[in-house]
């Protein structure tokens, strides 16, 4: 029994580190695109100037 709760929580760690993974890298990509939203945003401004 003590060992089933000892697979459980490295299991449990595995997810939450793939989790984490995985949430690092939606992260990133919106991280880029919202960069490219703001750019075209600004250059826009100064093509109207």
């Amino acid at each position: 029994m003590v060992e089933d709760s000892k697979s459980d929580i490295d299991t449990r760690q595995e997810r939450r580190e793939e989790k984490l993974r995985k949430k690092r890298a939606r992260v990133k990509k919106h991280g880029k695109n919202l960069a490219r939203v703001y750019m075209d945003a600004i250059l826009k401004r100064l093509r109207h100037r």
